[in-house]
C-alpha cells in the first residue's frame, strides 16, 4: 500500500535507531566501567555487537527499498545478505549458550568461577561462536552456489530470508531434506540443548541454597538472559515453524518482522532495566557526554 509506505520507512528507521543506539550504549558502558569488566559484561558487549551487526544486515536494504519504491536485489546481493545473516544470527545463537554456561559456573561453582571463566577461555568462546558460524554460513553458501543465476525470482519476505532461498536448490528433496535436518540439529538442537543443561544445573543449585534471599538473589542474576533467551527462541521458532506451517506470505513477513526487528530492539532494554550495574554505567556515561 503505497499510502502506508512513509510511515513504514518511519516506524522501521526508529527501531533500527533503537537498537544500535542502545546496544552501543551497553558496549561504552561496560568499556568504560572497569568494575564491569568480567566475563559475564564481556559477553553481553559481544552479544550487542552481534545485534548491532545482525539488525544491520536486513533492515537499512529494507528502507532504501521503502524509499526507491524498489524490491529487486542481485544475486550476489542476495547471497551476502544471506551469509551475513545467518552468521550474526549464528552467533547470537551461540553467545546465548555460552553466556548460559556463564551463568552455570557463577552459580554452581563460585569458587572455580574466577579461575575457570579466565580471559583467555572467555576470548576462546567468542572466537569458536565465530568460526562456527562462519563455517554454517558457508555451508548454505555451498548449497546455493548449486542455483541456476535465476532471474525474476520472488521470495516472499522483506529479506534473502535462508529457508526460503534454499528452497530453490537445485537438489532433489530428499538430499536438500537431510541438508537442512543435519543444519538445524548442529546449529539449532545443540545450542539449545546447552541452554536448557546449563539451566537445569543452575536451578538444581538454587534450590539448595538455604536462605530465600540467596535463592532470589541468584535467580535475578541470570533473569535478564533468561528473558533474552526466551524472546530469542520464542520468536524464531515461532517465525519458522510458523512459516512450514502457514502458507500465508503476510504472516511469514510479520513473524520474521517480529523475530529480527522487535525481539533485537528489545534485548538492550532488558539487560539495561534488569541489571543495576548497567543502569548505574549508563548513568555516568550519559552524565560524562551530557
Amino acid at each position: 500500500d503505497p499510502d502506508l509506505q512513509p510511515l513504514l520507512f518511519g516506524l522501521f528507521l526508529s527501531m533500527y535507531l533503537v537498537t544500535v543506539l542502545g546496544d552501543l550504549l551497553v558496549i561504552l558502558a561496560v568499556i568504560s566501567e572497569s568494575h564491569l569488566h568480567t566475563p559475564m559484561y564481556f559477553f553481553l558487549s559481544n552479544l550487542s555487537l552481534a545485534d548491532v551487526c545482525f539488525i544491520s544486515t536486513t533492515v537499512p536494504k529494507m528502507l532504501t527499498n521503502i524509499q526507491t519504491h524498489s524490491r529487486v536485489i542481485s544475486y550476489v546481493g542476495c547471497l551476502t545478505q544471506m551469509s551475513l545473516f545467518i552468521i550474526f544470527a549464528c552467533m547470537d545463537d551461540l553467545l546465548l549458550t555460552v553466556m548460559a554456561y556463564d551463568h552455570f559456573m557463577g552459580i554452581s561453582h563460585p569458587l572455580h568461577y574466577p579461575v575457570i571463566m579466565n580471559l583467555h577461555l572467555c576470548g576462546f568462546l567468542v572466537l569458536m561462536s565465530l568460526l562456527f558460524a562462519l563455517f554454517e554460513s558457508q555451508l548454505h553458501i555451498l548449497i546455493a552456489l548449486e542455483f541456476t543465476h535465476f532471474t525474476e525470482v520472488g521470495i516472499s519476505n522483506f529479506f534473502c530470508d535462508p529457508t526460503q532461498v534454499l528452497s530453490l536448490s537445485c537438489y532433489d528433496n530428499f538430499s536438500g531434506n537431510m541438508i537442512k535436518y543435519f543444519i538445524c540439529a548442529i546449529y539449532g538442537l545443540l545450542p539449545v540443548l546447552g541452554t536448557l543443561l546449563s539451566y537445569y544445573e543452575i536451578v538444581s543449585s538454587i534450590l539448595k541454597i538455604p536462605s530465600l534471599s540467596g535463592k532470589c538473589k541468584a535467580f535475578s542474576a541470570c533473569g535478564s538472559h533468561l528473558s533474552v533467551v526466551c524472546l530469542f527462541y520464542g520468536t524464531g521458532i515461532g517465525a519458522y515453524l510458523g512459516s512450514a506451517v502457514s502458507s500465508s506470505p503476510k504472516k511469514d513477513v510479520v513473524s520474521s518482522v517480529i523475530y529480527i526487528v522487535v525481539t533485537l530492539m528489545l534485548n538492550p532494554f532488558i539487560y539495561s532495566l534488569r541489571n543495576k550495574d548497567i543502569k548505574n554505567a549508563l548513568r555516568r556515561l550519559l552524565s560524562k557526554i551530557v
